[in-house]
């Protein structure tokens, strides 16, 4: 660790992990790689990227999993604690803990390039590793505080935030603050504005896994998106997208080259579906994560996980959309007889030898964190915030006619007459299917975001969510988008038949407090204040 910088913010997490605080702090805060040079700038920069990722915990935290009950042998009390929304208490490499500060330090990571290039003389390489790293520190601070904090509301600006990092630490033991989730938002724009014109593709030898042009575009239309800045949403992901968007869009007849019809053969199709060749991968991720196998045909996952129920009545399976009747070019893969898994070639499982010849090492994957996919819904989505229907209406038919077999064209119309006809979802529905005068879930459910939208936004922005769902599932977005609705929901436990709910356990309300999760507990001893409960 001689070559990190202490943090206290992620020393007694990384402590917890790796070595007693005592030694991690004995180190000498300077005792680190020195910067003087474009190659040790641009080199530098690999560090800036967090390897470990919360999109597993988060995909257990949304409604995309459901409880299948305790007959399944494979409870462990981190996923409990993630499906459950209680405080991380659990440490192993997909914890929040992790996350926290692996992404500490990132940040720790491009700030010490940033006081280097500080001193440097200025080239074109060097400008293009600055506006790398700004971009990677705004990421970071990005992913961090929507997850340890609530969604980005003007209605609340005394929301705690998270400490923005903007200078590489020289102190043993430097004393942080919050702030609010308003100043961190500020912060990250100010970042992301500097950061963008210097962003040059020419200076890296696998683009896919750095923020290249179109990934910190897309990036930075992600991020207006949740600061509520609509014009500038649309502006940057059209950036990304370029004047031809549908040459951003995945290739699913190449995907149906690997066809599946078990956890081996899906897992052939993950692999390529995050292959670095595909123009509509921006940026790839990897982690070390299960989440191949949990999410694929494999044992683990039994009991937390998306199934029939969920699929069918609610998400990528769903009859009751206003574009149905449709057929996906990649269907979902269902897996009954003891598994009920419903699931998509998203994340697949991969593993990193130590030693060969033992067989020892490490199961991980990669996660697709900007596709040009999920940047045409975002700018469908800004479209609907300022009312721009026709040109959302274009983006999500381009999406459906590059992902569907057969499906019906959205109109205004079809959209606000689809919600108009279906009821909002009811908990209370769920237990009382068998009751023909009893309707079961629908994928309609309440929105209180932190904006007003009329009867039309909301009905677009219903099938907006559904698309999205299937463009991210098993990739942990559906917490945020959970998030910046103010999407109420239940935790279920479903029966012995895996088709019916026997008992609604829980209810993530708005502006509920486990919105906001937990922060470390080393990091809360360490002096941070924690979030209200």
């Amino acid at each position: 660790m001689k070559n990190y910088i202490a943090y206290i913010l992620f020393a007694g997490a990384l402590a917890a992990g790796f070595s007693s605080c005592n030694d991690f702090l004995d180190e000498n805060p300077d005792n680190r790689t020195t910067v003087d040079s474009e190659e040790k700038a641009i080199d530098m920069l690999v560090s800036a990227y967090a390897s470990n990722q919360p999109w597993f915990v988060l995909e257990l935290a949304s409604d995309n999993v459901d409880d299948h009950g305790g007959t399944y042998g494979d409870w462990s009390r981190f996923y409990e604690e993630s499906f459950s929304w209680n405080p991380p208490v659990e440490s192993n490499n997909e914890s929040l803990i992790r996350t926290w500060s692996s992404q500490y330090l990132a940040i720790a990571n491009a700030n010490q390039v940033l006081d280097a290039l500080g001193k440097m003389e200025m080239t074109d390489k060097l400008r293009a590793a600055k506006g790398e790293a700004l971009i990677c520190r705004a990421y970071a601070h990005f992913v961090l505080v929507n997850i340890f904090c609530q969604q980005y509301d003007p209605n609340y600006p005394d929301d705690m935030g998270i400490p923005y990092m903007e200078k590489a630490e020289t102190e043993l033991d430097p004393k942080y603050e919050r702030g609010t989730v308003a100043e961190v938002y500020a912060k990250i724009e100010k970042d992301i504005e500097e950061g963008l014109p210097l962003i040059d593709d020419a200076i890296y030898s696998v683009p896919k896994y750095h923020f290249n042009r179109k990934a910190a575009y897309s990036f930075a239309a992600r991020f207006f998106l949740y600061y509520q800045k609509w014009d500038k949403a649309a502006e940057y992901a059209s950036e990304a997208l370029t004047n031809a968007p549908e040459s951003q869009l995945r290739d699913y007849e190449a995907l149906l080259e690997y066809p599946m019809n078990n956890g081996s053969t899906q897992n052939t199709a993950a692999t390529y579906y995050i292959s670095t060749d595909l123009p509509c991968n921006y940026l790839l991720a990897t982690a070390y994560s299960s989440s191949g196998t949990y999410f694929g045909g494999y044992s683990s996952g039994r009991r937390y996980n998306h199934g029939w129920l969920i699929g069918q009545t609610e998400s990528i399976s769903c009859t009751n959309t206003p574009f149905a009747p449709y057929e996906w070019k990649v269907r979902p893969l269902v897996y009954n007889s003891g598994l009920d898994k419903t699931l998509l070639p998203h994340t697949p499982y991969l593993f990193e030898y130590t030693d060969p010849v033992a067989g020892t090492g490490y199961i991980h994957t990669v996660y697709t964190l900007f596709t040009g996919d999920e940047t045409l819904l975002t700018r469908a989505e800004a479209y609907i915030m300022q009312k721009d229907y026709p040109n959302a209406l274009k983006d999500m038919n381009l999406f459906l006619s590059n992902a569907c077999k057969s499906y019906t064209p959205l109109t205004e119309e079809t959209v606000t007459a689809w919600a108009a006809g279906t009821e909002y979802y009811r908990p209370e529905t769920d237990q009382n299917q068998s009751d023909m005068n009893k309707k079961g879930p629908t994928p309609k459910k309440e929105l209180h975001p932190a904006f007003d939208l009329d009867e039309t936004q909301e009905a677009m922005v219903h099938t907006l969510l559904m698309l999205r769902r299937y463009e991210t599932l098993h990739c942990g977005l559906r917490w945020f988008d959970i998030k910046r609705f103010g999407i109420e929901i239940y935790r279920r436990t479903l029966d012995s038949t895996d088709g019916h709910v026997s008992a609604v356990t829980d209810k993530l309300a708005v502006r509920d407090n486990r919105r906001a999760i937990q922060l470390p507990n080393d990091v809360i001893t360490s002096g941070l204040p924690a979030n209200p409960r």
